[in-house]
């Protein structure tokens, strides 16, 4: 079979999962509801269990979708940029900053004025990490990606240093919710949120696919890239800018939903391969069927109770990467960009 055939067959199968996975979250829950009366329920507006889908569950798969998807997307295109196989979308220090700038609004009191303000401080503190980063990775008018690297590992611990500050300074009751919005949650109830997060995902999906000849000649390192004719350093610029928008506006939304940026694209090399005109929309479509999974488990494993998804999926996420890892056979593709 040609290689364009089995990328297909590949992009299906992945379609065809998130299709059950979606199914499933909208079923399971501490209201069972029968898949195959969604649409009968969906048509009937006084019914408990339309309250059940449209505001609760339908949203929470929607953000599910899109904030898994966002995080891989920008896992698969930081980890091609930097060339390192460890290297998440929280790496650049992007989730300390939008956790600080929670943590300042929940101390301050700012979240009692408007929920709206707790998102709003997490994308601010995020923007202005990146901003940081940024700024302070230019020499001489270049972008260096390993300088890009370490200062957003620095401010990363500057920021978790900070946040730890306030917490001490803070009331208990304080403490709950900054520990609870740290650990990510998708149940987030403003539609406009939603309906923005979801767009965003799709659209910026789309514009990377602008760049799939450029990450392909990046993965032999920049030098090479340029002897190929690609601008490394716009590229580059463009890209971190794409991955900082997706992740700013996913720990904005949804809180620090850690592993999906870096377990995912390594899941999704070793069965579709390196070459980024598959990569994407694979990592796109698996960090959403996997994020849609662990919140299935976070609502319903203690229920009625709810786990916070970050603990989810960094127990699934780390457990499925290690048991990849030590497969002998598999461990050097898997470390492959």
């Amino acid at each position: 079979m040609s290689k364009k055939l089995i990328w297909f067959i590949y992009v299906l199968l992945f379609l065809v999962a998130l299709s059950v996975v979606i199914i499933l979250s909208l079923s399971i829950g501490e209201i069972p509801i029968p898949y195959k009366k969604i649409p009968q329920i969906l048509a009937d507006k006084e019914s408990m269990e339309y309250g059940v889908l449209f505001y609760i569950r339908i949203p929470r798969t929607l953000l599910g979708f899109a904030i898994g998807g966002s995080l891989s997307l920008a896992g698969a295109i930081l980890q091609g940029i930097y060339r390192n196989p460890l290297v998440e979308p929280y790496t650049l220090g992007i989730s300390g900053g939008a956790s600080l700038g929670v943590t300042f609004a929940i101390v301050a009191g700012l979240h009692l004025l408007n929920i709206l303000l707790l998102p709003l401080a997490g994308f601010i503190g995020a923007f202005t990490t990146i901003f940081l980063v940024y700024t302070l990775s230019l020499k001489k008018g270049a972008l260096s990606v390993n300088r890009m690297l370490l200062i957003g590992v620095m401010i990363s611990f500057i920021s978790s240093s900070l946040m730890m500050f306030l917490m001490s300074i803070t009331a208990t009751e304080n403490i709950h919710g900054i520990v609870f919005w740290i650990m990510g949650s998708l149940n987030e109830s403003n539609t406009a949120m939603i309906g923005a997060m979801v767009v965003l995902s799709i659209v910026c999906l789309l514009i990377s696919y602008l760049f799939v000849m450029p990450l392909n000649a990046l993965r032999l390192g920049e030098e090479k890239a340029r002897h190929l004719g690609i601008n490394s350093n716009a590229t580059i610029r463009i890209l971190f800018v794409i991955t900082s928008v997706l992740t700013g506006a996913c720990i904005a939304v949804g809180g620090v939903i850690g592993f999906v940026g870096l377990v995912i694209p390594h899941i999704v090399r070793l069965f579709v391969g390196s070459d980024y005109r598959i990569m994407l929309v694979s990592s796109f479509l698996s960090g959403s069927i996997f994020l849609i999974l662990c919140d299935i488990i976070a609502r319903t494993i203690i229920s009625p109770n709810e786990l916070p998804i970050g603990v989810i999926t960094g127990i699934v996420g780390g457990v499925v990467f290690i048991v990849l890892l030590s497969r002998s056979q598999k461990r050097s593709k898997l470390l492959r960009i």
